[in-house]
């Protein structure tokens, strides 16, 4: 088998409502890049990045020439052809090598007609459990529904999920309000829930010493752990030394030298894998391996996925021996999807792995182009902007929060 074309389509798929963060906001969409790798047998990969537009495209398009006549199988190959750590020093490639390796195991797996997770070991479990990953919101510009500000639109929204998707565990992205705000709902989130698990993620927008004051007040709660108080190691090894629970990361550890250093100085104590910023599936399970010999906690991260990278997520998720968290998903976010059947549907917080042959899931082609069409209208965002205060930039640690009363709706196109 042997790769003959590489193309790759950028969609923007709407969400629900904005969804507010630390750095800025996602504007009512996803921006994904779908890649698609076909072969001499008729055969067709599928792949996912995050982001897109005509650079993106042309990125992948300058691989392609590079790919053809490659046998999918040459994984190792094809790590150190498209993102060998000296050679892509100066044009990191590796979350374009993550889509194409997602496309090349979906083609290994339809060839061999196996779910890419028996490829990579096996599956331990049929379905992933999932947390409920609740954002603060802007309501919709169109419609002015679906945001989360308050105390009451909080805990509301985490009910409807809670009914819809059956979560046992919540996060809640912070960073965007200020601290002792943020620390009033995130107690009342947890009291709403007591038999469920918690978790809080200001992505790393905080000072050391806010960190610090911020998880010693929640130190009562059911916590998973305290995700990316602050940025960098030994800002997380002094929260560490001071905090009593885990501190997770999927900003200061995405990488295996960051990894090696992590582990002889402990700063963090769950790594958050990520299919497409550790550069695949398969360096997830490396590191995976690396965390089980060390005995650091390990979940499953997300990055704004549609169908296509969730299915990798799916098949990571059910090979872990030692995967002892809910996963993250933004998914249930989004108002449709590009993959046959649209949706994936949740069960009691739970995903099921895909059992199809390769990823398990088949583009919707009319879904495809629409939402290229869509991107095509609409075009890019910027991720780390805030429409509702155009002037403000993210700083770190940061000190100008939004006003929690500011109920304004901005527009966005």
């Amino acid at each position: 088998m042997k790769i003959t074309d590489l193309r790759a389509t950028t969609v923007t798929v709407p969400l629900e409502a904005p969804l507010r963060h630390a750095n800025g906001c996602h504007w009512g969409r996803f921006v994904r890049t779908i890649v698609e790798i076909e072969t001499d047998n008729g055969l067709v990969g599928l792949g996912e990045m995050g982001g897109g537009g005509e650079s993106a495209e042309a990125a992948f398009r300058g691989l392609r020439e590079t790919l053809l006549g490659h046998d999918p199988a040459r994984l190792e190959r094809l790590r150190f052809l498209i993102a060998n750590p000296t050679g892509s020093l100066y044009n990191n490639r590796t979350q374009m090598l993550a889509a194409i390796e997602f496309a090349c195991l979906d083609l290994l797996g339809q060839h061999w007609q196996t779910p890419v997770s028996e490829i990579l070991g096996g599956r331990l479990r049929e379905e992933v459990p999932f947390a409920s990953y609740l954002f603060f919101r802007y309501p919709h510009a169109k419609h002015g529904r679906g945001e989360v500000r308050t105390r009451e639109q909080l805990l509301d929204c985490a009910r409807e999920l809670k009914r819809r998707c059956g979560f046992h565990s919540h996060k809640l992205k912070g960073g965007v309000f200020p601290p002792d705000y943020e620390l009033e709902l995130f107690r009342a989130l947890a009291a709403e829930f007591p038999e469920d698990r918690v978790r809080f993620d200001p992505n790393g927008a905080w000072s050391t010493e806010e960190a610090i004051r911020f998880g010693q007040a929640i130190e009562g709660l059911n916590n998973d752990y305290l995700e990316d108080p602050v940025f960098g190691l030994h800002g997380m090894r002094r929260v560490r030394e001071k905090v009593k629970m885990p501190l997770a990361t999927n900003t200061v550890v995405v990488n295996f030298e960051q990894l090696a250093a992590n582990v002889p100085h402990t700063a963090v104590d769950v790594i958050l894998l990520d299919t497409t910023f550790w550069g695949g599936i398969r360096p997830c399970i490396k590191a995976a391996g690396v965390c089980e010999t060390f005995q650091l906690g390990i979940a499953v991260h997300s990055s704004g996925e549609l169908g296509i990278q969730l299915a990798t997520m799916l098949h990571l998720g059910a090979v872990l021996p030692n995967l002892s968290f809910a996963a993250d998903a933004h998914y249930h976010h989004l108002t449709d999807d590009i993959i046959e059947g649209g949706l994936m549907r949740y069960r009691d917080g739970k995903l099921a792995v895909p059992q199809g042959p390769g990823l398990g899931v088949k583009l919707n082609r009319k879904k495809l182009k629409q939402y290229a069409d869509l991107y095509q209208q609409l075009g890019n965002y910027p991720y780390d902007r805030d429409p509702g205060r155009p002037d403000w930039i993210a700083m770190t640690p940061n000190q100008d929060w939004a006003d929690p009363k500011d109920d304004r709706i901005p527009a966005i196109k």
